[in-house]
């Protein structure tokens, strides 16, 4: 059992900080490419129902963009409160790409974000869809920084060692370090499948109420072309991005594995308890030789075994293992969804199955839990180093911490962060309980005469974005 040390203290309170953090942007960069679409979209097809339906959205982007803000700004300071040795022997490298990402992307997407909050009526519509157009470029630029900063200390390159401290050799090695474009595109990929999941739950919520149904029709079936395009394609960069790691962080594979000894035709193990005390696993359910084709892509391919390494190098096996089984499991559930989905589009039925539609909206958050667990197996996977190989994570932490500072920090980020979060998941909440802005075809004339909406425009609530009604 651990014992309660500054160093345990710190860790769960980053990975508290940023577990709840990588949830926004993980919404925010896919939502913001499937608002740009939407204007895009609006602009070459003159069709308002676009309009509408990316109006709605941009309320939500707008919501979640500040909540990223608020969260993302305090979390950089524990590198130097917590981490201070970390951030010293790593500066030269890692705060020019930190740098970067606030000078390129953060300022492009705040400032086109204002024109895409005000500017409906303000601007033309072509440059009304280059606003939004940019401000996506602005997030996947930001992802590409930050993302590029988390690959490097995975798989460092472009480095030399000057009085203990890394200094750069080569720029562009450090950047496009050995696996930084499979992590880039797979988490890029993940974010655009678990934004596009919230979409295609909340207009099944719609539909189902046969609320702004144009509007949700048309959601659902973007959504799904753009999901049966993005669900395979993640498979597809998560296995090859599984060669990079068999490759530079073999352990790391062995322990999402659960494969303790070096062996050829490695089975694919389904469930097992892996039990890092006895080097085992218990109750083993696994597929002989499956292992070795999916991870080499050879039948009969060689995988080094943890036993390989020094107990005091491998990370938490039970952890990685699991994390990993439950990535996979929910990428084979989002499959299986929109094969469904479109299956019940081709026949025309998607709009008359509430089961399919309830489906939806139960699955809704199903990808934040995809990427918690992909982040888990990339980070806990990588322990006990935060420079892989070179960096451990007991010599990152600041010297002079006390048990007691890091309590009472942990304490108020836990508030802070649940009173944040639970502060914007209420009006986030709210806004999908309004819903969208609906057209004429949406609307009709009560007993009375008067018009009767499906749903109030968003603009009682939000009154920053403007609505463009047919």
């Amino acid at each position: 059992m651990h014992h309660i040390t500054p160093l345990l203290l710190s860790r769960l309170q980053f990975a508290w900080v940023i577990a709840l953090h990588i949830l926004l942007p993980a919404f925010t960069i896919g939502l913001s490419c499937y608002i740009a679409l939407l204007e895009v979209t609006a602009c070459l097809t003159k069709r308002d129902i676009y309009r509408r339906i990316s109006s709605f959205w941009i309320k939500i982007f707008a919501v979640s963009f500040g909540m990223g803000v608020v969260s993302g700004i305090v979390m950089p300071f524990q590198f130097g409160s917590n981490w201070s040795r970390f951030s010293d022997i790593t500066a030269n490298i890692i705060g020019p790409l930190m740098g970067y990402e606030v000078l390129i992307a953060f300022f492009l997407e705040s400032a086109f974000l204002g024109v895409l909050l005000f500017g409906r009526k303000r601007v033309p519509a072509w440059a009304y869809a280059l606003s939004a157009v940019l401000v996506a470029v602005g997030t996947l630029i930001s992802a590409f920084w930050i993302l590029a900063v988390n690959s490097w200390m995975q798989t460092p390159a472009g480095y030399a060692m000057q009085d203990g401290r890394f200094v750069p050799t080569d720029m562009m090695a450090v950047i496009f370090n050995p696996s930084f474009p499979y992590r880039f595109f797979h988490t890029v990929t993940g974010f655009m499948v678990t934004a596009a999941f919230v979409v295609l739950g909340v207009s099944a919520y719609y539909l189902r109420q046969r609320r702004a149904v144009e509007e949700s029709r048309v959601s659902i079936k973007m959504t799904l072309i753009l999901l049966a395009i993005m669900v395979p394609a993640q498979i597809v960069i998560g296995d090859l991005h599984g060669l990079n790691t068999l490759k530079y962080q073999p352990l790391k594979l062995a322990a999402m594995e659960g494969i303790w000894e070096t062996q050829a035709r490695v089975p694919a193990t389904l469930f097992a308890l892996p039990d890092a005390k006895n080097e085992k696993n218990h109750f083993e359910i696994s597929i002989p030789a499956l292992g070795s084709f999916y991870l080499t892509h050879d039948w009969n391919g060689v995988v080094r075994g943890i036993k390989e390494w020094p107990k005091a190098d491998r990370p938490p096996v039970a952890i990685v293992f699991f994390a990993f089984r439950i990535m996979v499991g929910i990428a084979l559930i989002m499959l299986a969804t929109v094969i469904a989905g479109l299956i019940l589009q081709a026949r025309r039925r998607l709009s008359d199955s509430p089961c399919y539609l309830r489906l939806c909206t139960w699955l809704s958050p199903i990808g934040f839990i995809a990427v918690l667990a992909g982040w888990v197996v990339t980070e806990v996977g990588r322990q006990p180093w935060t420079v892989y190989g070179l960096l451990r994570t007991s010599h990152s932490v600041t010297p002079s911490l006390t048990t007691t500072d890091v309590s009472i920090s942990l304490a108020l980020y836990l508030v802070s962060y649940l009173l944040i979060f639970g502060a914007g998941l209420g009006i986030l909440i709210r806004l999908v309980r309004i819903g969208p802005p609906t057209g004429p075809a949406t609307q009709h004339s009560g007993p009375s005469g008067n018009v009767e909406r499906a749903a109030r425009p968003l603009s009682a609530a939000l009154p920053q974005a403007d609505n463009d009604h047919a």
